[in-house]
């Protein structure tokens, strides 16, 4: 379930810091962000695939620990990149 190159580019455009940023945790995060979802859907309709399941997860703990490094670094690009993003409720 990875991204085509047109995906991540357009993820990049959007989440990039600078405009030669293509690997900051920003864009990092929108990434798995796009993957999970893609990925979360494969799964709702094979619910056997066990081994996607446990890379999911593995995705989910690579966000999670994006998300909290953000956030002890600056707490107003946090709030705006879950708003961007549509994460967390």
């Amino acid at each position: 379930m990875s991204l085509d190159t047109a995906e991540k580019q357009k993820l990049i455009e959007t989440h990039q810091v600078h405009a030669t940023d293509t690997g900051s945790s920003e864009v990092q995060v929108a990434m798995l962000s796009k993957r999970i979802s893609k990925l979360s859907d494969h799964l709702q309709g094979n619910i056997h695939d066990f081994s996607s399941r446990q890379g999911l997860l593995k995705m989910i703990g690579k966000r999670k620990r994006l998300l909290s490094y953000i956030k002890t670094k600056n707490e107003n690009k946090y709030q705006e990149l879950i708003k961007k993003i549509g994460i967390r409720g």
